[in-house]
This record gives structure tokens, sequence and C-alpha cells, in this order.
């Protein structure tokens, strides 16, 4: 097999480069970026390419016009080579300092650390009220509840009817006789006949 024919890997990004060439595009500006997308330390300067969006170290950092090193979008050793073309060797405008680099870092940990996960409580389900015929249901079993040898519902309310008609009806009648009004407890009882009196003669 040829070497031809090899796939080449992505090379390690190298701290310094000493490829003179520089990208037409503008320099990249740090303070768009966000503290965690660039480190201004002195022996790892590097920053997060916002083309390929890969770690790519910054070489030059003390000079006049520091740079982003040539570097491919892919893990080096692993990956297929692919140059990064809109981000490698472009210009870099270091318009944070280290201090100010820091403290924005340091306040964006610090308020992250603070953050909790919200608990969310939910309301526990209500059960749905029954209906007036099924709670008529669970009072008055069906036929098929009624404890005995099985004869329906029916044929037990005429029966238990049946029982007590005569005492009923017996209740009735004499309630019919009463006078209006309420008799008072010890007293004779009311006739229930008409009086009529005779006049003394003579």
């Amino acid at each position: 097999m040829s070497a031809s024919t090899l796939e080449r890997a992505a090379r390690p990004r190298r701290s310094r480069t000493r490829s003179r060439t520089v990208n037409a595009r503008p320099a990249l500006a740090l303070s768009t970026l966000k503290p965690h997308q660039y480190d201004l330390r002195p022996a790892c300067a590097s920053l997060v390419c916002p083309d390929c969006e890969t770690w790519v170290p910054i070489t030059g950092l003390q000079s006049k016009n520091p740079k982003i090193v040539p570097h491919d979008t892919s893990r080096a050793g692993k990956s297929p080579a692919v140059r990064c073309r809109l981000g490698s060797n472009r210009l870099v405008s270091v318009d944070v300092t280290v201090r100010k680099w820091q403290e924005r870092l340091e306040d964006g940990h610090a308020e992250t650390g603070h953050r909790r996960r919200t608990t969310v409580l939910r309301k526990p389900k209500t059960a749905v009220a029954p209906a007036v015929s099924q709670i008529a249901a669970q009072k008055h079993p069906s036929a098929g509840d009624e404890p005995g040898d099985g004869r329906p519902l029916w044929l037990l309310r005429e029966m238990k009817w049946a029982s007590t008609e005569s005492a009923v009806r017996d209740a009735d009648t004499r309630r019919a006789q009463l006078p209006v009004g309420d008799a008072p407890l010890g007293a004779p009882p009311v006739p229930l006949t008409t009086l009529h009196p005779e006049l003394p003669t003579g």
C-alpha cells in the first residue's frame, strides 16, 4: 500500500508556528467571547475557534500581532485532517486584561455555583365526585347483590310490602277517624259521633 493512499490524520496543535500567513478576516476580539471560551495564561494561551468550535493555541500573545495557529477541525492523531480555512492564522485582538478576564471568570463561577435545581411540586390529583346514580347504586344493591335465595329485588320488595300492608292500612284508617289537632295525653277519648242532647220537657 503506497503512502499516497493513506488517510492523513489531524496534526497536533502547536503553541507556536513559523507560518507568516495572516488571515484576511478582521481580527477576533476577545471581548466578543465569553470568559470560559478563552484562556489568557501565558503557559496555555488559547481560545475556542468561533468557526470550528475547537480549542486552538494563540501564538505571539505577548507580541503586537497575536493570531490563531493553523489547525484542523478534528482531534489530533485520531480523526481525518480537515483544515479550518476560516479560522486558521486569524489575528486576535487582546482587548481584555488578564485581571479583568479572571474577574469575569470568577463572577461566572460564583453565579452558577449558587444555582440550584428547582423542585417542581405537582398538585395531587383530586378524585372525581361520583354521579348521583352511582351513589344510589352503592346504597341500593342490585338484584344480584341482594342476600337470599337469588330472588329478584322487586319480588323481595313486594313480599315486604305484603307483610306490612295490613298494619299500614289499619293505621291509616285510625288516623282518618281522629279529629284535627293533638289529643292531650291521659284525656278521655273524644267521641267520634255527633251528640244531640235532648231538651228537657215541661
